[in-house]
């Protein structure tokens, strides 16, 4: 049996009370939208095709994104990052609504308002770039994944799969020009103390294209010199690499002294191992 019943001026309530389900109740702004929930939800009771939706009308976005903080992300090797990506989200409007009621317009709306905002970057202020954005929607993308598969949502859908996301930015291809090699050299060894770590953190991030993080955090039992590569267990993307060694790298390696730390980059001081 279904009611629609007036709250307001501009609100009707519809209730579905049929046995063997759950008490569907739903609040909409006309009479006609009420009367076409309650169409639909019939229908899937008498086919059996009904998903109760109440847990994803009552979830709101910005609870949801807290589950998926404690259970979700924490396990990510991006997590920091991605943290901080979902506290944007948390002080945006659609964080106070359901899941259920969140549509394809709505992120496409947020699109359409992060392209044309502005961000100090490096001191400079400029517009969010599109991996920016393509980033924060990647956070609701998979949220709604796992709401739909892990916390009982079926009836959800990922408003994020029905948009055309920002095409990713050009990828940076800046490679040192003429004498910068020599001059990032010589600055390097200019300000050296002890033990030279930042000339040999530049020279192997020359030679190998390592990232700075990486390199820091290198340990020798990582570094195999007969087989020529590094091992790397966890990288920015969370998974494990081997990176190749020149005979110029190999040869710069070697000359590293070890140190107590077991880091082939001591930059916290130059004791060496006797």
């Amino acid at each position: 049996m279904a009611t629609i019943t007036k709250r307001g001026d501009y609100q009707y309530q519809a209730q579905i009370r049929r046995k063997g389900y759950p008490k569907q109740t739903k609040t909409f702004e006309s009479k006609r939208d009420a009367e076409i929930w309650v169409r639909q939800i019939e229908s899937s009771m008498d086919l059996g095709r009904f998903v109760c939706t109440k847990e994803a009308d009552c979830t709101t976005l910005a609870e949801a994104l807290e589950r998926y903080l404690r259970e979700v992300s924490i396990k990510k090797a991006s997590h920091k990052a991605e943290r901080n990506r979902i506290n944007q989200w948390l002080k945006h409007p659609l964080a106070l609504r359901a899941l259920s009621q969140i549509r394809g317009k709505d992120i496409a709306d947020f699109i359409s308002e992060r392209e044309v905002q502005m961000v100090k970057r490096n001191g400079k202020t400029a517009k969010v770039s599109s991996n920016t954005i393509r980033l924060e929607l990647a956070v609701i993308s998979h949220l709604f994944t796992v709401a739909m598969k892990m916390w009982g949502m079926e009836s959800l859908e990922n408003p994020v799969a029905k948009v055309s996301l920002p095409k990713p930015s050009q990828g940076r291809n800046r490679r040192l020009e003429a004498d910068e090699e020599a001059k990032l050299l010589k600055a390097c060894e200019s300000t050296r103390k002890g033990i030279p770590w930042l000339l040999y953190a530049v020279r192997l991030a020359l030679l190998t294209g390592m990232r700075a993080g990486e390199i820091l955090s290198l340990n020798w039992n990582l570094v195999n010199l007969n087989k020529s590569c590094i091992h790397l267990y966890k990288t920015k993307n969370g998974n494990s690499r081997d990176v190749p060694l020149s005979s110029k790298a190999i040869a710069l390696l070697k000359q590293i002294p070890r140190s107590l730390s077991g880091r082939v980059i001591n930059a916290f001081g130059s004791t060496r191992e006797s």
